[in-house]
């Protein structure tokens, strides 16, 4: 059994750490593996706001039944030969980072984590303070903060340091929805897909959904949205017929935000939208949600509903420009721990 509070590695030469938070994979596409990690994400009381008892129940007993072999299927057209895509591209994007940063300062060290599967907040922090870091700034992956993402990764981060004997100091940013370095950076992915492909008749921006009942208790996450896809719109020179907001991913029977992106694939067809573009700005790398049910389903109901073209632009991912608006971030964030 663990101490309640952890051992402390020996004194080291003092450092800053960057820690990437994103989401999470299970370690294979197949339903014994999709099983636990599903359980974990949808047992966080930040992403399911249900009684613990009640939703326990239902989790356990009809959902984790049926949605994991149909999560296991959807990750099988996804997987690439090194691993889940949304791991691959999140090791890719750490590689980067940690090189321009630690070229800017030596005594920086970027790693990541995942808030539900592997590598876990807690050994990943455990390896940092074996490394000598005293300081760490937190950036969940995720543009538009909400509680059910952003801050379900900042508590992995909170309950190891509580379990800390000398805790570090902690920073964390937690969002970056209106940052010009990231709008110019999905601005220049989009316009480069323009240039190789042409433009459909509209573009649409889809971002993951959460229930209205998050929404209407003050989670700030539609708003940072509408932010993003704004400050999009203006840098592209987007006029409002041209560009549609709408959300993904609904779970359960519960109101979620709207307009759904689901249903806007099978109903615009039939408005004359026979070309579209779409991009996920949410996502910092592509994930089942981006290349299982965009790419692939949505594909699939935008053509059988009537469309002709369907074209989705991948998410940042380790894209240079990308790559260069986290850096700018992450040293703003650093300013007073630098010399």
């Amino acid at each position: 059994m663990k101490p309640y509070f952890f051992p402390e590695p020996p004194a080291n030469t003092p450092k800053i750490g960057v820690l990437l938070l994103n989401l999470g994979t299970p370690k294979t596409p197949e339903t014994k593996a999709v099983r636990p990690y599903l359980r974990e994400f949808l047992s966080d009381r930040r992403v399911v706001e249900l009684p613990r008892f009640m939703w326990q129940t239902l989790l356990n007993g009809i959902i984790l039944p049926l949605r994991s072999p149909k999560s296991a299927h959807g990750y099988q057209k996804i997987w690439l030969p090194e691993g889940a895509p949304l791991l691959r591209h999140t090791q890719n994007l750490c590689i980067k980072l940690h090189r321009q940063l630690a070229d800017f300062d030596a005594q920086i060290i970027t790693d990541y984590a995942m808030t539900y599967g592997e590598p876990s907040v807690e050994c990943v922090i455990a390896n940092l303070k074996q490394q000598g870091v005293d300081r760490l700034l937190v950036l969940p992956l995720y543009p538009q903060y909400a509680a059910s993402s952003s801050a379900a990764a900042l508590d992995k981060v909170w309950h190891v340091l509580l379990r800390q004997r000398r805790q570090m100091a902690v920073r964390s940013i937690t969002g970056y929805a209106d940052n010009a370095n990231y709008i110019a950076a999905l601005a220049a992915q989009i316009e480069h897909h323009w240039q190789q492909h042409g433009r459909g008749d509209k573009l649409l921006f889809s971002f993951h959904g959460i229930p209205q009942a998050q929404n209407d208790n003050g989670d700030p996450y539609a708003q940072e949205c509408q932010t993003t896809v704004r400050l999009l719109a203006e840098k592209l020179r987007l006029p409002e017929n041209k560009y549609l907001l709408a959300y993904q991913s609904r779970f359960g029977k519960a109101k979620w935000l709207t307009p759904s992106t689901q249903d806007l694939l099978q109903s615009l067809p039939q408005s004359g939208v026979r070309k579209l573009d779409i991009i996920c700005p949410g996502f910092a790398a592509d994930c089942l949600e981006t290349l299982e049910e965009i790419a692939v389903q949505g594909r699939n109901d935008f053509l059988a509903a009537g469309g002709v073209q369907f074209h989705y632009i991948p998410c940042l991912n380790d894209d240079n420009n990308g790559v260069n608006a986290l850096a700018s971030l992450i040293k703003q964030h650093l300013a007073g721990w630098l010399a």
